[in-house]
């Protein structure tokens, strides 16, 4: 959903005259190695955690004995009292607790987490970047305050501006580095470009999709059984082919879209039997991320699914640009009231 609710502040924002966003995508340098547990405790109790399970938490991050075996050789062991433990179910979770407290301040700097993953949007209106540039500055703050480093040779920012004669903008700097600019990023397992095109992200998923359908032709050749066939395709290719669909097949074009159905036609020839298309795919799950969303009040998009007087149809979005109303939540919308 990260990457939904990105799009929306983006979209949403570009739909406006004399504005662009600047997207900053955040490294952290050993992230869930420089968790301090007595911090964690702090943080845990303000977030009105039970004692017993603060000094759970604190008991299992501290006092944790390492060593490290290399053939029949075996070092010393020691122990260690900062981090969580690489690989743990509980260490994205205990990471976004320790990392709750960081927030904007500002309405036009939306600031996006995933357990480590983190960015920080600037809506940029008349040119003004002063609130996007202070908001930076107090997130390396921050950093500093709680033990985290801000990896500056990894954290990369995108523009986005559709501007007639966009200008030469000055480029970012943090802790007197000077933040790279790309094209584009792979977010969160969906590559985005600063045109809000998805070639680069169907490019990857076709050919990641195209070589799986070797291992689907050579367990036909063992004769495989058709329903453990399309049971295959569903868990190995079609779960590519599906990545973050619910974000760029709306806006994807036909071209693309032919590409991605041939591989699926493909898939169907090998299996001997008929597949879902990426048009009902996309549209099931479409329905059933905005079903999900209007039966719960406390999600945070639930305002956007606003009924008419009549009770009976939500109220359409209110987009501007094409690359906005065929982005989740106006294509949600309109799948809702069809």
């Amino acid at each position: 959903m990260s990457v939904i609710y990105g799009g929306r502040f983006i979209l949403q924002h570009l739909d406006k005259t004399g504005t662009y966003v600047r997207i900053l995508f955040v490294d952290f340098s050993s992230a869930f190695n420089t968790i301090i547990p007595t911090v964690l405790q702090t943080k845990l109790t303000q977030l009105s955690v039970p004692s017993s399970i603060c000094q759970w938490i604190t008991s299992f991050l501290t006092d944790r004995q390492q060593l490290v075996r290399l053939g029949k050789f075996m070092s010393n062991s020691c122990s260690t009292n900062t981090g969580a433990p690489q690989g743990c179910v509980l260490s994205p979770l205990l990471f976004s607790l320790y990392t709750n407290d960081c927030t904007s301040k500002d309405p036009f700097v939306k600031l996006l987490k995933f357990a480590d993953d983190t960015t920080l949007i600037g809506l940029i209106q008349d040119g003004d970047e002063s609130a996007y540039r202070q908001e930076v500055e107090q997130l390396a703050v921050w950093c500093s305050l709680n033990n985290l480093e801000l990896n500056t040779l990894k954290t990369v920012e995108m523009i986005v501006d559709f501007r007639r004669n966009p200008p030469a903008l000055p480029p970012l700097t943090i802790m007197n580095s000077t933040v790279a600019a790309v094209e584009s990023f792979r977010f969160l397992g969906t590559t985005i470009s600063q045109d809000l095109k998805w070639d680069n992200h169907i490019d990857s998923i076709v050919k990641k999709a195209q070589q799986r359908l070797y291992f689907l032709r050579q367990l036909r050749k063992f004769n495989l059984p058709q329903e453990l066939l399309k049971q295959f395709y569903s868990a190995v290719i079609e779960s590519v082919l599906c990545t973050s669909i619910t974000v760029w097949f709306g806006s994807a074009t036909k071209s693309d879209i032919r590409r991605l159905q041939r591989t699926v036609r493909t898939a169907e020839r090998i299996i001997g039997a008929p597949l879902p298309t990426l048009q009902e795919l996309y549209t099931s799950r479409v329905r059933k991320r905005a079903q999900k969303i209007t039966l719960d009040p406390s999600h945070p998009s639930y305002p956007i699914f606003e009924l008419l007087p009549s009770g009976r149809r939500f109220r359409a979005a209110n987009t501007r640009t094409v690359r906005h109303k065929n982005s989740f939540f106006p294509q949600a919308i309109y799948l809702m009231n069809s």
